[in-house]
């Protein structure tokens, strides 16, 4: 009986075998999904605004009706820690699905990633499907260079594309907003130094400019939630220019180091005395965007006097007060060496969309085209915003354009006090397409102090930055690492910037003293092998420039 156990397991063991060899050879996913594809399209994206489900969005389904696709979504929330680190464990896992839609905000895949995921044969490369069904894409990269030399890798590949939201606002991200109605009830001019400001921030702790009889004002704040709320390179442009994430000037073509500068020093001096004085708010450099925001709506009075931050969205959401001229833009304030503003172009390189080698043939070219669709007028104001009529209208006579000089295409139609948010449209998902001439047709009110007008309130308050960056900034955005050089520039990469913020925050807050501790900061970079780190950035550089 032993014997006859054994041989029929044999015996099942070789007919399982034998059936598994005539049946077709495919991966599956964790959803049961073959390879070889089903006309369903996973994609892994962020979701969360409003009342948005991407599964039962407007935009959704008009897509999965154009190019005859059903689209299985796999969610992640805004919350930028939480999508990096679900992205991340997906593709670890290898559990990962077709596609990544995601938002650069939020998360997406860096140069780096691209480099390596492509190597591994994660991501496919998306040339061939580009020129074959993506007509508007390859325009796109045949026309405008920027885009191209962010998009294409040193191996000549495409792995990703990136969101093309050549948003004017946005290029000079660090922007500082001071409160007018302060400056006019203590009659006040609008500072135009480093010294100005730091005595109207004075005035603003002591002089009690909302009126409430109590020592409650922030007279300056920022966040570090995300990049453009941090506060310091807005200060820190009067004596040096900070990029505000590598800290990498250029100059006459030679790459150098901003943060071990006698400048840096003066700047940092400058910062450690608004803190010391209690006009800067310590909780510029730990609190989120959620506490930035509260201070800004703060029901019982206003306490904020000026905060950092691309929009004034960003710190206030009291549509009262955010659409008013409580909050204007300062114009970049000179310093004893510079009167700079950090320029960024404002795609962020490496890529928002890529496709994985678990795609099958008919979900690649299905999701290259709906890409595509993203790059057309027509895609991109369906895909961001939803319903024609609902949530955005066609132009009419007398609109005019966020550009005065360009052609009108389409206006955004505000939500009505109380009313939710529309599941009409995928929001920032669908900004793949929004090239300067696309953003400048958005028709806005020329009042701007209302909801309709508020893009072009930000569109006015970028001339005072617009052409105050250094001659030659750092081209970070387009410049590709060597495949070799990658994971020695991210260590490298990340060790120098947790050093500098560690050390910044100490110099500011008084825990390291800069007449004495200063000349040891400056020889720990020997310790981060900072000359090796330059030297790589050089010759991506020059690599980038032929």
């Amino acid at each position: 009986m032993k014997k006859a156990g054994i041989l029929a397991m044999l015996l099942f063991v070789v007919l399982a075998t034998f059936l598994a060899g005539c049946t077709d050879k495919t991966e599956t996913t964790s959803s049961g999904k073959s390879k070889d594809g089903d006309g369903e399209l996973s994609i892994f994206a962020p979701q969360g605004v409003g009342n948005t489900k991407l599964s039962t969005n407007f935009f959704t389904k008009e897509v999965e009706k154009k190019f005859n696709v059903k689209i299985n979504w796999q969610t992640t929330t805004y919350d930028a820690t939480s999508a990096s680190q679900k992205r991340q464990i997906s593709l670890a896992s290898g559990d990962y699905p077709d596609a990544y839609m995601l938002v650069p905000w939020v998360d997406h895949f860096s140069t780096n990633d691209l480099i390596k995921y492509g190597k591994q044969g994660v991501l496919i490369p998306l040339n061939d499907l580009i020129k074959k069904y993506a007509p508007n894409i390859q325009k796109t990269l045949d026309t405008n260079k920027q885009f191209r030399a962010m998009t294409v890798s040193p191996d000549g590949n495409i792995y990703g594309v990136s969101h093309l939201n050549e948003c004017y606002h946005c290029t000079w991200p660090y922007k500082m907003w001071i409160n007018n109605e302060w400056l006019k009830k203590l009659n006040l001019p609008m500072p135009k130094t480093t010294e100005d400001f730091k005595n109207v921030l004075e005035a603003f702790k002591n002089q009690d400019p909302n009126g409430n009889g109590k020592k409650d004002e922030v007279p300056l704040s920022g966040a570090v939630g995300i990049p453009d709320t941090n506060v310091i390179p807005f200060l820190m442009n009067g004596f040096i220019y900070d990029d505000g994430k590598k800290r990498l000037l250029l100059n006459n073509g030679k790459v150098d180091f901003a943060a071990d500068k006698k400048e840096w020093k003066q700047g940092l001096e400058y910062i450690r005395s608004l803190y010391k004085d209690g006009l800067l708010d310590p909780g510029a450099f730990t609190q989120n965007n959620d506490a930035y925001q509260k201070l800004g709506d703060n029901a019982s009075a206003e306490i904020l006097g000026a905060g950092t931050a691309t929009h004034p969205g960003e710190f206030v959401s009291d549509q009262k007060r955010l659409y008013s001229d409580n909050y204007i833009a300062l114009a970049p304030l000179k310093g004893p060496n510079s009167a700079y503003a950090t320029y960024n172009y404002p795609v962020t390189p490496g890529a928002d969309f890529v496709l994985t080698n678990k795609a099958s043939k008919e979900d690649q070219i299905a999701a290259i085209k709906i890409i595509d669709y993203l790059f057309t007028a027509d895609g991109n104001i369906r895909g961001q915003f939803g319903k024609e009529g609902v949530d955005w209208r066609k132009p009419k006579d007398g609109d005019v354009a966020i550009e005065k000089s360009a052609k009108p295409l389409f206006a955004s139609i505000p939500l009505k006090d109380g009313e939710k948010t529309h599941n009409n449209g995928w929001g920032p998902i669908a900004e793949f397409g929004s090239s300067s001439s696309f953003r400048n047709g958005q028709i806005q009110s020329t009042q701007v102090f209302t909801p309709e007008g508020y893009e072009r309130r930000l569109q006015d308050a970028t001339h005072l930055y617009e052409g105050t960056q250094p001659d030659d900034v750092y081209p970070a955005w387009s410049v590709w690492m060597n495949p070799s050089d990658a994971d020695e520039v991210a260590m490298l990469e990340t060790n120098i910037q947790n050093y500098v913020n560690q050390s910044l925050l100490k110099f500011v807050t008084g825990e390291m003293n800069l007449d004495t501790d200063w000349e040891s900061y400056v020889k720990g970079f020997d310790k981060l092998n900072l000359k090796r780190y330059l030297k790589i950035m050089q010759q991506a550089y020059d690599k980038s420039e032929k």
